[in-house]
């Protein structure tokens, strides 16, 4: 087995951070969500 190449471990990192930084949008995109939606059911509770 080779040993990998410089190259090789950065590709490895760079697929690595675009998929964390994918995964960061996504949570974030589902805690904004949650957010709104609780805001909007608390509104449609109150009388106006």
């Amino acid at each position: 087995m080779q040993d990998p190449t410089p190259n090789h471990d950065e590709l490895i990192r760079a697929r690595q951070r675009s998929r964390a930084t994918v995964m960061a949008l996504i949570l974030g995109a589902f805690v904004i969500l949650v957010f709104a939606i609780s805001i909007a059911k608390i509104k449609a509770g109150m009388p106006h």
